[in-house]
């Protein structure tokens, strides 16, 4: 599974706030409503945030293997 914890702390530490991706970046509620219930999102969307934020792709996401 897919998770984005990281992304929160990311942004909190670039100092990027969620109403700033909503407003300026154009990114839009519904997908943050996904990050946070670390659901399926667009690469599109992770390559934005890694623009935004100028970082990696493990600064706002990491695996983590399903327990069955």
């Amino acid at each position: 599974m897919i998770i984005f914890d990281r992304l929160w702390d990311t942004m909190k530490n670039k100092g990027v706030s969620q109403y700033a991706l909503i407003h300026t970046y154009k990114i839009s509620e519904s997908q943050l409503t996904r990050l946070r219930r670390n659901e399926i999102v667009k690469t599109e969307i992770l390559n934005k945030l890694c623009t935004i934020l100028d970082c990696g792709i493990e600064d706002i996401c990491e695996f983590k293997k399903d327990i069955d």
